[in-house]
């Protein structure tokens, strides 16, 4: 019996089916053809999809192993690396050991950037890739679901509503990522629920208390469990954030109504723009398994954000928007002054405010 069918990612039985389904999902080759056609061909995306199709079939046909879709995403990361980047660069991965399952737990902000360019380095230091945490809320399109479950994804489901039902959902998820851990597996998880918007990146010691929830079964304490966890707090800071102005509009928004509701589609949108954007330099940053006490989710936490904050790479841009101009260059001045000059005037003030944020609760 498969316990896990249900959130667990495709295993290599099931990848020659998911792909299948993915070649005849119209929806998923018009987004190929969009953005990867020229402008004025893409315009006709329905009479290309024999075209793509039968190149898409052509590449992925013989394809078999969830290795082999892996090789492939990294040959897709090398490009986007290469065009959306200055450069992307690692710290901290040659002290961890290359045999080892990790529990990698990292500030977010990108939906897929952060745990895509986490895996690139892992897999350009020759370590095993990590199976990655992502919510339900994703799931929504077909081919989304299949592209993630075929790149060693596992669902959280968020959507569970009744205390019951959440309980075991999440005692479900918890008992996963044990065995995964167990079994020689790394995991990805995002340190809280949603992409740090305001730049603030601090854990959520709910997450700590559903990852204690398969401990508490095996009755053991929080401190001790916890360490069989081995967790890695990873730092991950991009010289221009992905999503900057999206992200402040939905600040704003909050602020003058309350509250903010995604629109459909705005998700799959804000993972397109978060590739497709220029990034300029993107440090990540693995931090040392966590050895100390720590007999609370609370001060899990504070452990966990210690290093995040403390790793964190600081780029022009954040000394900038603090206003520490004499840290920078005039050309990085005048680089990042002239982009913010594209930002609507109403949100400049929660970008800047998004971009100063680390270096303030660093120097706190």
């Amino acid at each position: 019996m498969d316990k896990y069918a249900d959130i667990r990612p495709y295993n290599d039985e099931e990848v020659a089916a998911a792909l299948s389904r993915l070649l005849a999902d119209n929806s998923f080759i018009d987004v190929i053809t969009t953005h990867t056609l020229p402008t004025w061909l893409s315009r006709w995306s329905a009479l290309c999809r024999p075209l793509v199709r039968s190149q898409l079939r052509r590449k992925w046909g013989d394809f078999n192993t969830v290795k082999q879709v892996q090789n492939e995403v990294a040959r897709y990361l090398e490009m986007l690396v290469h065009n959306t980047t200055s450069k992307v660069t690692y710290s901290g991965l040659d002290s961890l050991d290359k045999e080892s399952a990790y529990l990698f737990i990292s500030n977010h902000r990108d939906i897929v950037l952060d745990p895509a360019l986490m895996n690139w380095g892992l897999h350009s230091h020759n370590m095993n890739t990590v199976r990655i945490a992502i919510g339900d809320n994703l799931l929504q399109v077909p081919y989304i679901t299949e592209l993630m479950r075929l790149n060693k994804s596992f669902i959280v489901k968020r959507s569970a509503k009744a205390p019951k039902e959440m309980l075991k959902a999440l005692t479900h998820l918890s008992s996963y990522i044990f065995d995964s851990l167990d079994s020689g597996q790394s995991i990805w998880i995002a340190q809280k629920e949603g992409r740090a918007k305001d730049g603030v990146d601090q854990t959520d010691p709910a997450l700590l208390k559903m990852l204690q929830l398969y401990g508490r079964k095996q009755k053991l304490p929080f401190s001790e469990y916890i360490k069989q966890l081995k967790i890695v707090p990873v730092s991950i800071s991009y010289q221009y954030e992905p999503c900057a102005v999206a992200k402040a509009k939905e600040l704003v928004h909050k602020q003058q109504h309350g509250s903010y509701v995604k629109a459909d589609g705005e998700d799959i949108e804000s993972i397109l723009e978060g590739i497709r954007s220029d990034k300029g330099h993107v440090h990540i940053s693995f931090g040392q398994p966590i050895t100390e006490q720590c007999d609370s989710p609370e001060m899990l936490a504070e452990t966990i954000d210690k290093q995040i904050i403390g790793q964190y790479f600081l780029h022009p841009s954040n000394y900038i928007a603090a206003g520490n101009k004499h840290e920078v260059s005039d050309e990085e001045q005048l680089d990042f002054m002239s982009r913010l000059e594209l930002v609507p005037e109403e949100l400049k003030k929660q970008v800047l405010d998004m971009y100063a944020e680390p270096l303030k609760r660093k120097a706190t």
